[in-house]
This record gives C-alpha cells, sequence and structure tokens, in this order.
C-alpha cells in the first residue's frame, strides 16, 4: 500500500508538470496535450478506486473493533475535510482568474509594446553597427599611409586603445596579412566569398552576423589601398561580438512576440482546455491528498495497535518482544521508547553478569601486578583483618601470609611471635596518625637474624569497604652498605692519622739507641738496645694494621655494567610511593643508559632522597622533586626539596666526613655519595635554592653509541 499511494503521488506530480509545461509551450501543447489530458484522467480513476479500497478496509477494523480503528476515522475525516474545503474555493476562484487573465492577456497595448521591443532591438544593433564600420573606415585610412611591415603593430595598438575588439586585414584573395591577436589564439574568421565580392564592389560592408563559436556579432569590412610605393590593395575586418545579455533580450522579445501571434488564434479553445486542466488537476491532488490521510491514519492506528500489545506483554510478565515502530512521530518515539525499556530490563542480568566478570578479570590482573612487585603489600579491611597478601611480602617476613589471611593483625602477632613487632607497629601508626598515611623503621627478628624493614601504610578512601593498605622493603642490604661504606670511611681516616707519627717514632728510638749506647753502661746500654728493639718492633706491626686498615677503608671493587638510571630511579622510588611526602618526577625522555655499579648507584639515590626527607621534618607540604637532563654525553640529576636549606656551614666543607646537621647523623652520608659519584667518573655539587630549599646535582657520563 505504501509504495502504491507513492507511485501515484509521484505519477500525480509529474503529469501535473508536463500538462503546465505543455500549456506553456505551443508545439507541446497541440502534439502532446491530449495524450496528457487522458494519461490525467486514467490517473483521477485509479486514485478514486484507491480510496474505495482505503475505505473498505477502514470499514472493515471498525466492524471488527480493532483498537484505533476508531481514530483512524476521525483523522481521515478531519484531513479530507482540511483538503476539499480549500481545493473546492482555491477551484472556483481559479477558474474566475484563468477567464480573466487569458481576456487580458491579449490587449493591442501589449502587441504595440512587443513591436516597440522588437524595433528598440534593432536600432541599438544598427547603432553599434554604424558605429564599428566608422571606426573601420578611419582605421583604413590610418593603415593606407603604413608599410606592410607596420600593420600588424598598427592593428595591436588600436586594440589596446579599444577601438576594436578583433581586427584583421586580409588580401583581396583572402590570405590573412595582420591581425590582432598573438600566434597562439584562435586566428580571425576569414570573410566568405560574397562579403568580399560585395566589400570589393561597395568599398566597405557592415552585416550583423552569427558566426560560430561567437553567436551574434557586429561584421565591418573596409577596403584599405596603400599608398606606399610597394603597397597593394587589402580588406581590413572588424568585428565585435554583441554583449550575451542584449542577444538573449533579443531572441526573448522575438519569441515571446511570435508566441503571442499563435496564442491570439487560439483563446476560445485555450479557454476551454485550461479549465479541463485545472478541474483534473483539482481532481487528482483532492483524491492523492484522501488516500495520504487514510495512509497517515493507518499508520497512526497501526502503532497503536502495536503498543496496545506491548502492554498487554509487559502486564503479563513478557519483556522479550519487540514490536516494528511504523511512523517516526511520537508514537514511534514511544513505540522505540517502550522497546528500550524491554531491552533494558532484559540486558539488565546480562550486564550485571559482565560487570561481575570485568571485576574477577580486573581482581585476577591486580593479583598479578601484586605477584610481581618486588616490595611486600598488605591489604587490611577497616578491622585491620587481613584481607590479601602478595608473594613478596611472604618472602620478605619469611611467614605463610597466605595462610593468615581474615585474621586480625592481633591474632597474628600472638600466633607467631617473629611477626610481632611488625603487627604492633601497624596497628600503633593507624591508631596514632589522622591524615591516614604514616612511615617507620623497624628492626625485627626473623629466621635469618636482623632484619630492618622500611614501612608505609595508606588508609584507603571511605566509599565501598574501607580499609588500608601496607607496603614494606627490606632496607637490611642497603643500611649494610651504608654502614660498611662509613667504617671504610672511619678505617680510611684512622690508618692516614695513625701512620703518620709512626715512622718519626722509629726514627727517634734508633736515634736515641745510636747516640747513648756508648755513654752508658754495659747494664743500661742492654736496657735501652731492648726498648728500641720493642719500639721497632711495635711500630712494624701498628703499620701492618694501619695498612689492613688502608685496604679496608678502599671498599669493593665496583661490577660495572650499563645500567638504565631512569629506571634504577624508578626502582628506588618504590620504597617511598607510601610516602605522605609528595615525590615529584620529572625525567628526560632521551635514552639514560651509564656504565656503573647499580647497588652503589642505588644507594646514592637512596641517600639523597634519605636525607631531603629528614630535611623535610615539620614543613607543612612537603616535597621531594628528581628531574634528569641529557646534556653534552652526560646525564644531570637533581634533586631538590623545599625544606630550610643547607646552613652555611655545611656549604663551606659539604663532603667533609662527620660534617652534619643532623642530631644522631655520622656526617658520612655525603662523603660516601661524593666517593661513589667520582668512582663513576662523575662530580657532584650541593646549593641551595633561591626560593627555598636545597638542591643536590649529580652528573654521570653516559655510554658513548657505537
Amino acid at each position: 500500500m505504501t509504495y502504491l499511494i507513492f507511485i501515484s503521488i509521484s505519477l500525480s506530480g509529474a503529469l501535473l508538470y508536463l500538462l503546465s509545461s505543455s500549456s506553456a509551450n505551443t508545439e507541446g501543447f497541440s502534439n502532446n496535450y491530449y495524450g496528457l489530458l487522458g494519461l490525467t484522467g486514467v490517473l483521477a480513476s485509479g486514485l478514486a478506486g484507491l480510496v474505495g479500497y482505503q475505505l473498505w478496509r477502514l470499514r472493515n477494523k471498525l466492524k471488527n473493533k480493532i483498537f484505533g480503528a476508531r481514530l483512524a476515522l476521525r483523522l481521515v475525516l478531519f484531513f479530507t475535510l482540511i483538503a476539499v474545503l480549500p481545493g473546492v474555493l482555491i477551484y472556483a476562484v481559479s477558474v474566475q482568474f484563468l477567464d480573466k487573465s487569458i481576456e487580458s492577456w491579449f490587449d493591442v497595448r501589449v502587441e504595440k509594446a512587443l513591436e516597440g521591443g522588437l524595433n528598440l532591438g534593432k536600432s541599438s544593433l544598427d547603432n553599434s553597427l554604424k558605429e564599428l564600420s566608422k571606426k573601420a573606415q578611419f582605421t583604413a585610412s590610418f593603415l593606407a599611409e603604413k608599410s606592410a611591415g607596420q600593420y600588424q603593430h598598427a592593428l595591436e595598438n588600436l586594440v589596446d586603445e579599444e577601438v576594436a575588439q578583433e581586427a584583421a586585414l586580409f588580401s583581396v584573395d583572402g590570405k590573412l596579412i595582420a591581425s590582432s591577436i598573438d600566434d597562439n589564439a584562435q586566428l580571425p574568421d576569414k570573410p566568405d566569398n560574397e562579403l568580399m565580392r560585395l566589400t570589393l564592389a561597395k568599398g566597405k560592408y557592415a552585416v550583423i552576423d552569427t558566426l560560430p563559436n561567437k553567436g551574434l556579432t557586429l561584421l565591418a569590412l573596409v577596403m584599405v589601398n596603400s599608398k606606399m610605393p610597394t603597397g597593394g590593395r587589402y580588406v581590413l575586418q572588424f568585428t565585435q561580438p554583441v554583449p550575451k545579455q542584449i542577444e538573449t533580450d533579443a531572441e526573448t522579445v522575438q519569441t515571446v512576440y511570435r508566441d503571442y501571434q499563435e496564442l491570439t488564434l487560439s483563446r476560445v479553445g485555450l479557454k476551454r482546455l485550461y479549465a479541463i486542466t485545472l478541474t483534473l488537476s483539482l481532481l487528482v491532488v483532492l483524491l492523492t491528498a484522501v488516500s495520504a490521510a487514510f495512509f497517515l491514519s493507518d499508520g497512526f492506528g497501526s502503532s497503536l495497535e502495536a503498543l496496545a500489545e506491548g502492554t498487554r506483554a509487559v502486564a503479563q510478565g513478557d519483556f522479550t518482544e519487540q514490536y516494528p515502530i511504523r511512523s517516526s512521530d511520537e508514537l514511534g518515539a514511544l513505540t522505540g521508547l517502550f522497546n528500550q525499556m524491554t531491552r533494558q530490563l532484559l540486558e539488565a542480568k546480562q550486564t550485571s553478569e559482565q560487570q561481575q566478570r570485568i571485576v574477577e578479570s580486573a581482581k585476577v590482573h591486580l593479583e598479578s601486578v601484586l605477584t610481581h612487585l618486588s616490595s611486600g603489600v598488605l591489604a587490611l579491611d577497616h578491622e585491620l583483618r587481613l584481607r590479601s597478601v602478595n608473594t613478596s611480602a611472604a618472602q620478605i617476613l619469611a611467614a605463610p601470609l597466605q595462610e593468615m589471611q581474615r585474621l586480625s593483625l592481633t591474632q597474628i602477632a600472638d600466633k607467631y611471635s617473629l611477626l610481632r613487632s611488625f603487627c604492633l607497629t601497624i596497628t600503633e601508626a593507624f591508631g596514632a596518625t589522622e591524615s591516614g598515611e604514616w612511615q617507620r623503621q623497624i628492626e625485627r627478628l626473623s629466621k635469618n637474624g636482623t632484619q630492618i624493614l622500611l614501612m608505609r601504610g595508606t588508609r584507603l578512601p571511605q566509599g565501598g569497604e574501607a580499609g588500608y593498605v601496607v607496603v614494606f622493603d627490606d632496607i637490611s642490604h642497603l643500611l649494610q652498605a651504608e654502614r660498611q661504606a662509613a667504617w671504610g670511611e672511619v678505617a680510611r681516616r684512622l690508618a692516614h692519622e695513625i701512620k703518620n707519627p709512626l715512622t718519626p717514632i722509629q726514627l727517634s728510638a734508633e736515634r736515641l739507641q745510636h747516640k747513648l749506647s756508648d755513654k752508658l753502661d754495659e747494664a743500661d746500654a742492654q736496657l735501652l738496645r731492648r726498648a728500641t728493639r720493642t719500639i721497632v718492633s711495635q711500630v712494624g706491626a701498628m703499620k701492618n694494621m694501619v695498612s689492613d686498615f688502608a685496604n679496608y677503608a678502599r671498599g669493593p671493587a665496583l661490577k660495572l655494567s650499563h645500567l638504565d638510571m631512569h629506571k634504577l630511579i624508578k626502582e628506588v622510588l618504590g620504597l617511598y610511593e607510601a610516602n605522605a611526602i609528595l615525590l615529584v618526577l620529572k625525567l628526560d625522555a632521551a635514552p639514560s643508559e651509564v656504565n656503573g655499579d647499580a647497588t652503589r648507584l642505588r644507594q646514592v639515590i637512596h641517600n639523597l632522597l634519605q636525607n631531603a626527607q629528614d630535611a623535610l621534618q615539620g614543613v607543612i607540604q612537603p616535597k621531594i622533586t628528581l628531574h634528569t637532563e641529557m646534556q653534552n654525553g652526560e646525564i644531570h640529576l637533581w634533586v631538590e626539596d623545599n625544606g630550610p636549606g643547607f646552613p652555611e656551614s655545611v656549604l663551606s666543607r659539604p663532603f667533609e666526613p662527620y660534617m652534619t646537621t643532623k642530631a644522631k647523623g655520622t656526617g658520612l652520608g655525603l662523603a660516601i655519595v661524593k666517593k661513589i659519584v667520582e668512582e663513576h667518573g662523575g662530580r657532584i655539587a650541593i646549593e641551595n635554592i633561591i626560593s627555598g630549599g636545597a638542591r643536590v646535582s649529580i652528573v654521570l657520563p653516559l655510554v658513548e653509541e657505537a
């Protein structure tokens, strides 16, 4: 039905267009008009049959009490009334208007006006032709005074001065002598034999002609009799195209005048046929409108019927049905919303299951990350019961933490004595802090001896299941390395301080023996020799001990390898992630590979971060910034804090051992850092930042590219 109505409307529009076009076209009016009238009548009969069929269908729906049929009937009546009443009114007015309009076409003044327009156009073209002919005569007189070699230049000057748009000079036998165009342009049209004959006979000739590719053109031909001794006879041709608008207007006026004369002969028949055309057109339009009214009403009723069926299905608990949307109006939108509601109810369970699978997948991923993390991680609930633990935590504590899940820290401490200090530290730290973040360093006994742990705790944000996270690392090896370096420095200084007076002591004892042995009696001389031998032997023993101290102070040999400094920095920062201090990391994107000892360089970064962290005690918003930059084959590392900065006493001797501002510091931290950096071929410097805080700068050479 939809396609039938669409085809009917398309045919109606096409036939009405053809009728209107034929009525305005005399040739089409005489050849095709009656055939178009017949096709329009057939179409009107078909539309009447279609309206009858739609009326019969609506009657059956009303008889069967189909939901929405009565609304469709009201809509049909309403649409039909809206279409018919204005159509009849417009038809009556149009008939009167058509009769008066046709009569007004045939007026003597109109005919006189058309004749005047034709005469005006001809006069305008004649005047332009006379003007062009005068210019051609003047130019011919001008060229008669010139030699043959000057014709081309003269014609080009005339065109440049806008005397003519195109000029050409031909011999009497039609050969082109000169023209106003260049070599690449199209050659001017040669005048035909008749024009050449007339020009030679009269001396000049002007005509309005239609030239190929130029349209209506003014053409002026003038004889040129050269006055030069070697001159001859030539024909000068001036052409000037008629402006397109003037040409179009002239043709339009001539066509209208011809059509007017034809319409005058068919006035009565024209009135009758126009009235028939108007009647058929109105009938086709009204029947199309009524058929469209049935179609639209049927669409409204179908949407209501589908919505009613869906409502009954939902009332019975069936959410699987989807009903077709048969219109794009509000009823169709309502049907779409109803289908959307049933889809959402059906997809709710599927979405819930999918979200559950996503959560499970995320949980597996998180567990995988925690398993491969080198730091130990504990997750606690709001009652400090162990919820989850990673593999590294169990390895660091050397305890089966996986078996302790769902146990509180108190229960774990009671059950495993080696974990008592660890659990008590966590319990006390979360109870004492208000910010929810803390950091502790504890020393505990383990199966392998004393173990030092760096611990950090964080309270999870409220929302969902509140809880706590504890991250810890075993830094025993770092502290041990620092102590060894400190002892090495002490040993070196002791060796230096002790070794200096030993040689003078030995020389003094030997000199005393040499000077006094001859002046003493045998008993005293024997005593002097024994005392001297004792002093010399003990000095030798002390020299051996000093050599052992010096060898210890030199430290272990470096184990050099290619290292990524950025990766090493990130590994060390992993120990400080849960710290309450804000850590800002700004790393250059360039490669940062150096040739160094990973253990010693890791100790350098850890010492600098620990010093910066100690300097920020009592600062309201503590912040540590690490950033790197590659310059001239070197990596520059800056460690900055916003603390009080270095005192002047430290800035004067920053790397001297035993220089410290800490209450419990040894003063060897920066000295050890400087020693390690210099062993790697680098350099170190410290300074205070103008805006506040301290900065430590380290420069290390990068690995040279092959």
